[in-house]
């Protein structure tokens, strides 16, 4: 039986992941979770490996990054050799909620746009805080209800077309909730707006104009060779674009804990 693609596959396919907040974000995160030269850093959910690799250049530390794609793992390989980071990161195939790893192995877990997508959030949570060292620090960037939605159709149809069908985005007290459930201790939150054309800026940020450049041209060539893309896009486009009032509702939140 023939699986339909997601929008992960198509993003693993083009190159490109996204996280609201952008680097900045991704720079704060790992801030505040105390990364530098001499921690060992997991990253579950890296996607295209950009935060791995953005995170072992900046502080010179070693980084491990996971995702349950093999695509998204190939995509992360290209880049960790393109950014001459090579020795310093490593990338495997996992599920956030079965981490192929040993208790209290990292200084810092970190992840960005994951646990809306487990079907089970406390238990996908409570594996990173498993490998995580005694001391150690959990931190999550992740999309967050500004204040309870109103559960119009437009609003749901955004949802399954940017971010998954499956995803379920909770308020900060409801991320807080399942960081203190797993045992996280001194939680700290910084919740954020946000808006299209700063979430824009952000890709460019992240990805520079030759990486976007990149993109493009693999987008480019997916649309001529792959029906089930254009399909894809076709439905992408009937559902319609950004809600107008999304942005009242919707930011982002850095979720920190130390075990």
């Amino acid at each position: 039986m023939k699986i339909k693609k997601t929008v992960f596959d198509f993003q693993a396919e083009v190159g490109l992941t996204k996280h609201v907040g952008g680097l900045k974000a991704t720079e704060e995160l790992a801030e505040s979770c105390h990364v530098d030269k001499g921690k060992y850093v997991l990253d579950v959910g890296c996607g295209v490996g950009a935060t791995p690799c953005y995170i072992a250049k900046k502080y010179g530390c070693k980084v491990v990054g996971v995702d349950i794609l093999e695509k998204m793992i190939e995509r992360s390989k290209e880049r960790a050799k393109g950014e001459g980071v090579e020795d310093k990161v490593e990338f495997r195939v996992a599920d956030a909620q079965n981490l192929p790893f040993k208790d209290d192995l990292f200084d810092a877990v970190i992840g960005e746009s994951i646990l809306p997508f487990p079907k089970d959030k406390q238990r996908a949570l409570n594996e990173l805080v498993r490998v995580t060292k005694p001391g150690g620090c959990v931190g999550l960037n992740e999309s967050t209800w500004l204040k309870t939605p109103v559960p119009t159709e437009i609003m749901v149809e955004w949802l399954s077309q940017d971010l998954s069908s499956n995803a379920e985005i909770l308020t900060s007290d409801g991320w807080v909730r399942l960081l203190e459930g797993s045992g996280l201790k001194n939680v700290a939150v910084r919740v954020y707006t946000t808006n299209a054309r700063s979430e824009f800026s952000n890709v460019i940020d992240r990805y520079g104009l030759r990486g976007l450049l990149g993109t493009w041209y693999r987008t480019l060539s997916l649309n001529i060779g792959s029906p089930e893309y254009r399909r894809f896009l076709k439905e992408i486009k009937a559902k319609g674009v950004i809600p107008k009032n999304l942005f009242e509702y919707f930011g982002y939140g850095l979720y920190v804990g130390r075990k």
